[in-house]
């Protein structure tokens, strides 16, 4: 298992992240660091930096014609599919997993009106925003949200770590 310092506040914002139609996030396993990148930069790489299967070098942009801004992030891109073997793609948290803690969590609640009003949001079309914006009116109730999905996503972060081989090291939980 390889040490590493992870900043698990990074890796649940991208975890978080499950639509992922605007930025992808990778976990760089030489530092530790959670590299977001827009969805725009890798599929212009993936899309146009190939010739054939090969993916072409990066003394090979000058070649294309693209605006000073974006260079970074592209010759980023490209790092990311030619070191396959430094940057992990960051998966996506299951949804069930969070529908469950919701649900463990709202029948956890002793007060009827929270209760109900939680329990109806889960149960409509839209529940993940419903239930956020009905916790919204219960301030208690929001920070005690928090703190169990919180402790929910470090045992999630570190058992994807460890399927990935890296262990976090102490303190930089």
């Amino acid at each position: 298992m390889k040490l590493l310092k992870i900043d698990f506040n990074e890796i649940q914002k991208a975890m978080e992240d499950v639509s992922r139609d605007a930025f992808d996030y990778f976990l760089d396993i030489e530092t530790g660091s959670v590299v977001t990148i827009s969805v725009d930069a890798l599929e212009r790489v993936k899309g146009s930096l190939y010739k054939g299967d090969e993916l072409i070098d990066e003394s090979s942009l000058e070649a294309y014609d693209m605006p000073e801004w974006i260079e970074d992030e592209v010759e980023l891109a490209i790092r990311i599919f030619s070191e396959k073997q430094r940057y992990v793609r960051i998966p996506e948290r299951e949804s069930k997993e969070v529908y469950a803690l919701m649900k463990k969590f709202t029948e956890g609640i002793d007060e009827l009106r929270p209760h109900d009003e939680l329990s109806d949001a889960l149960n409509s079309h839209d529940s993940f925003s419903r239930f956020k914006k009905t916790l919204s009116i219960f301030p208690e109730y929001k920070k005690k949200w928090f703190a169990l999905n919180a402790g929910a996503m470090r045992k999630t972060i570190t058992e994807w770590l460890a399927s990935i081989g890296i262990k976090p090291e102490q303190g930089y939980y």
